[in-house]
């Protein structure tokens, strides 16, 4: 069942009940309203005709000469009973009724008017003969006898305007339902139109059309909701674009994964079938075991920069930051490849104040340092590596470290990619160079988890400087 329809059925049925009960309550009161209105007229005019009587009548033959005068001037039927009750005179008039149904007052009416004074009236409702009646004791004063006289008018007589009036009020009620239902009907598919779009946008939002937009210019509920599904219709796609960028970039890393084992896999395999050869000279089996080794060693590396990655992304405590002395670790890192400079021809500097003290995890700093070493070094075939840091001036309470070589350089167009998983600028001569593609991303990584940046200041042919800040020790 459709909204529209239901919204429309309910505000019929409200509002004909409403319309229905108005009219019904209508009716009963006008009938009430007239019925005490002809009581209180017949009590007025019941005293009038005892009042003429009692001045016009001293016998009971003058009674009986002036009651047909007065009956044929009166809109009622008039009869007098005597005072046994029995009926005396008939009325002038009959209006449907026979007047001689009863001509004899009740026992209990009776007793009723004998209790009375001269001037009080009984009011009585007789349902058989749809009739109300209203009596009064009458005395002449040449007769000692008291006569009753009663005058009664017919309910219909009565109500007869009520027909009129319940007509207008039923022919206003059905005037009253047409329009309700042209207005319900209106007024539900004024409601039930904001609603069907909203639904029928919440379906194809829901089918995967992320770029359906609502156009719903309302400044009520309906115009909120509009707003909020295309906020929410908005995020949506963000999220879908950002998950499918990641399952992309997840594709491509896996593939790289693969490339990047079956390669050293391949030099090991070949190694090995080499050095099973019975005739093979010593110095070429020397040779392949270096070759081996040294692809056993790179895919140590990339596995070990692979769990890094894995960790920083599932571990919140990645990091354990902490105050350390980090001259300590550059001398650590100046013995590890001093040799290595050394073979390469290459000037290693370190050179920073002896006490710098910084906040920040020291294994995982190492970690970024010994990346950013061995690139310098791998990637400048002449001239110096400097490693520097220094404290920097209050209030940044800083220390900043930087590693700057005069290798080969970078293009620009590859700087905003360095830190990608994989990328590299000149792949086949990377990997000549052992390298794992993941060492900038490691870097990157760990100096996100000190919530720290890295810059990078690089031309091809010119050399590459690399720098960083960590918080100074509290």
């Amino acid at each position: 069942m459709r909204i529209q329809f239901k919204l429309s059925l309910t505000f019929i049925l409200l509002l004909v009940f409403g319309v229905t009960a108005i009219s019904s309550y209508s009716i009963v009161f006008i009938r009430g309203y007239l019925m005490n209105q002809a009581e209180a007229d017949m009590r007025a005019d019941a005293n009038q005709i005892l009042v003429t009587l009692q001045l016009t009548s001293k016998t009971e033959r003058d009674l009986v000469e002036v009651l047909p005068v007065i009956g044929r001037e009166s809109i009622y039927d008039i009869r007098v009973f005597d005072h046994a009750g029995e009926l005396m005179l008939r009325p002038v008039r009959t209006q449907n009724w026979d007047p001689t149904a009863y001509t004899t007052l009740s026992g209990e009416l009776q007793e009723i008017l004998g209790e009375m004074h001269a001037t009080s009236l009984a009011v009585h409702h007789r349902e058989e003969y749809d009739r109300i009646f209203v009596y009064g004791n009458l005395y002449l004063q040449l007769e000692e006898s008291r006569y009753t006289i009663e005058i009664s008018r017919l309910k219909s007589e009565i109500y007869q305007p009520v027909h009129t009036i319940r007509w207008i009020i039923y022919s206003g009620m059905f005037v009253s339902i047409a329009i309700i239902l042209f207005v319900s009907f209106m007024f539900s598919n004024y409601l039930a139109r904001p609603i069907t779009q909203l639904t029928q946008a919440a379906k194809r939002i829901a089918g995967g059309e992320t770029e359906y937009r609502i156009e719903l210019n309302r400044s009520d509920e309906f115009g909120t909701l509009a707003q909020s599904l295309n906020q929410m219709s908005d995020r949506l796609r963000q999220e879908n674009e950002k998950l499918l960028a990641a399952s992309n970039r997840q594709k491509q890393f896996y593939a790289d994964i693969a490339h990047e084992i079956r390669n050293p896999l391949h030099t090991i395999s070949g190694a090995l079938e080499m050095l099973d050869m019975n005739n093979l000279p010593d110095e070429k089996r020397t040779r392949f075991l270096q070759s081996a080794r040294n692809q056993s060693q790179r895919m140590n590396r990339l596995f070990q920069d692979l769990m890094t990655l894995q960790r920083s992304d599932l571990d919140p405590n990645f990091v354990h930051p902490r105050n350390f002395v980090l001259s300590k670790v550059m001398m650590n890192l100046e013995q590890a490849y001093s040799t290595l400079a050394e073979e390469k021809k290459l000037k290693l500097v370190f050179d920073g104040p002896a006490y710098c003290s910084v906040y920040a995890d020291p294994n995982k700093i190492e970690q970024v340092l010994d990346n950013l070493i061995s690139n310098a070094l791998k990637y400048s075939a002449q001239g110096t590596v400097e490693v520097r840091w220094r404290l920097l001036p209050d209030p940044l309470n800083q220390a900043e470290i930087s590693v700057k070589d005069t290798g080969i350089g970078i293009q620009a167009e590859h700087i905003p990619y360095l830190f990608d998983r994989f990328y590299r600028t000149d792949k086949a001569r990377s990997r000549d160079s052992g390298g794992t593609g993941l060492g900038l991303s490691v870097v990157k990584t760990i100096l996100d988890a000190h919530r720290t940046e890295i810059s990078v200041e690089s031309a091809p042919g010119k050399g590459t400087r690399m720098t960083f800040r960590l918080p100074k020790a509290t």
